[in-house]
């Protein structure tokens, strides 16, 4: 059976799935690496929560801190359910290829698929969103252990500066790496809408891939929100 999936696709498939591989992991490499050189979204919110759990210390009464969590928690937990929901669609489109087959063959630039590499794609865009799933439980359980810190927050007139800023330090990387996660598993959902054409057509599947990579590229390094972060003292 793996044999046939495999003969079901062409080499111009293999060409265009290899790039975008090539995409998503390199960008990912990428932005990684970059944002400990320059000042991207990532690197000014790590910042930022840095201060803002510096400035918690400082607050005797932190119900807004907790409810301010508890919104990331809710957008996170909101992507982990609707991927469920995603998966649960694939799963019903795996047994019903020859009827969606049908359907696309009449879209326009639409080239020739097997219905074994059809079913290989739908394979391989399942997994996708089983990534990105990962990551947003993974984000979920860290904001929970963000929350456990907010908990047991010392009060500011008990440390010394040293001792405040290392607390705020470390609660606020907890959190960074909570929001990691999280874009993490954005960045599947996007790269996820540039796959679904290639269930149309290779070429436009790679020109899509590209195109995500530059989208994700000036939102993270050169949007106006980055300026006006960069801004805030």
């Amino acid at each position: 059976m793996s044999t046939e999936l495999i003969k079901g696709f062409s080499g111009l498939d293999a060409l265009a799935l290899c790039w975008f591989a090539l995409c998503w992991l390199g960008y990912s490499i990428y932005a990684r690496k970059m944002s400990r050189r320059r000042n991207c979204l990532a690197s000014v919110l790590a910042a930022h929560r840095e201060a803002w759990m510096l400035s918690l210390l400082k607050r005797d009464n932190r119900v807004g801190d907790a409810a301010l969590l508890g919104n990331l928690e809710r957008n996170v937990a909101f992507f982990a359910s609707s991927t469920l929901l995603v998966l649960a669609g694939l799963v019903a489109a795996l047994g019903s290829g020859e009827d969606i087959l049908a359907v696309t063959k009449s879209l326009p630039f639409t080239m020739a698929v097997s219905e074994h590499g059809w079913e290989t794609k739908l394979l391989l865009l399942a997994a996708i969103f089983v990534y990105a799933f990962f990551k947003f439980s993974w984000a979920l359980r860290q904001y929970g252990f963000a929350s456990v810190l907010l908990g047991r927050a010392p009060d500011y007139r008990e440390l010394n500066e040293d001792a405040a800023q290392q607390f705020a330090s470390h609660a606020g990387q907890v959190i960074s790496r909570a929001g990691q996660a999280f874009n993490f598993g954005l960045r599947a959902y996007y790269f996820s809408l540039a796959y679904l054409l290639w269930f149309l057509n290779p070429w436009i599947f790679m020109l899509a891939s590209a195109t995500v990579v530059g989208v994700l590229y000036r939102r993270e390094f050169h949007s106006r929100v980055l300026a006006a972060l960069n801004e805030v003292i």
